[in-house]
């Protein structure tokens, strides 16, 4: 069998739980809004201020950072386990 074809017939990802599913969506969302924040931050100076605006980019942005390692370790635990589990059943 080719390689490209064993590698399709791989599984290379566990199926996402509606924990994970909350997770990436949550960790959508934060990506999502430290894009609207750092785009629109020239009327959202104006409205609240400056330092204001810096600290929101830099709060979300720390939190998005923490969050996505959170997230990438909690997934590549539930792949491993997965990937183990088809390994025992073969």
């Amino acid at each position: 069998m080719p390689l490209w074809l064993d590698l399709l017939r791989t599984p290379m990802a566990a199926p996402e739980t509606s924990d994970l599913r909350r997770m990436r969506r949550t960790w959508q969302a934060l990506c999502i809004l430290l894009a609207l924040v750092v785009g629109g931050s020239g009327p959202l100076r104006q409205w609240v201020g400056r330092p204001a605006v810096a600290a929101v980019a830099l709060a979300l942005l720390v939190g998005t950072a923490l969050y996505t390692t959170l997230y990438l370790a909690r997934k590549q635990r539930a792949d491993t386990a997965y990937l183990d589990q088809l390994g025992e059943r073969e």
